[in-house]
């Protein structure tokens, strides 16, 4: 399942992030492309997930913020985020829990999917690459973990993103089922040439996420 139509890269440019009067990031610059992963690791308090808000356009109004981003060769700085484009996946779902789980994947489709029978069909495809054929109907309370986080993806990829953010979306998995998502997600990402931004304290999400890693408080590993 295509995620975009165009292949295209995440750029942040001089990114300076404050709150309170203390700044968390200054001056913060990188280039992913498309297909490629960018890890973001550094202490509590670094600004890692203000960060991965400033990029998405979710970002606290408490914060003084500076700086650009680009999807592509178009600046999104000043958009709303549903224009911008970038997918999120949280440590949360964050799945409507009055929708079923179809509803959940429809509530995410790109407007430009039209047509009921069109809707249901690309929402059954979504389900079907999650391993979870036939769950339209199923209450997202009584999925697991891991089919949580399946189904949080798949909505994230129906809405045709250019980008995509994860803040810590492995966190509250068990070893095994965590291995078991990185590649679900990483492979899906890899699939759709989407630019992958992944905030981690994992050293194994990071190994996973790729080589190129943004230490915050500390220097790039190349």
């Amino acid at each position: 399942m295509g995620a975009s139509d165009v292949s295209e890269a995440l750029m942040a440019e001089g990114v300076t992030l404050a709150v309170g009067g203390r700044v968390l990031l200054r001056d913060v610059s990188f280039r992913v492309e498309a297909g490629e992963r960018l890890t973001v690791m550094g202490p509590s308090g670094s600004g890692k997930s203000s960060l991965l808000a400033y990029l998405g356009g979710h970002l606290d109004p408490a914060f003084a913020a500076s700086g650009r981003v680009y999807v592509g060769e178009r600046e999104v700085t000043n958009l709303a985020p549903e224009r911008r484009r970038i997918g999120l996946m949280f440590q949360d779902d964050l799945l409507f829990p009055h929708l079923s789980v179809g509803a959940n994947l429809a509530f995410g489709l790109d407007p430009a999917v039209c047509g009921r029978a069109n809707r249901r069909a690309r929402v059954a495809e979504a389900l079907a690459e999650a391993g979870l054929a036939g769950f339209e109907g199923r209450d997202p309370t009584t999925l697991s973990g891991g089919q949580r986080q399946r189904v949080a993806l798949m909505r994230s990829l129906l809405a045709a993103p250019r980008a995509l953010l994860l803040d810590e979306p492995f966190g509250k998995l068990d070893a095994e089922l965590r291995a078991d998502m990185r590649r679900f997600v990483f492979d899906h990402a890899a699939r759709a040439s989407l630019p992958v931004v992944t905030v981690t304290h994992d050293p194994a999400d990071a190994q996973a996420a790729g080589c190129r890693i943004l230490t915050l408080g500390g220097a790039d590993v190349p």
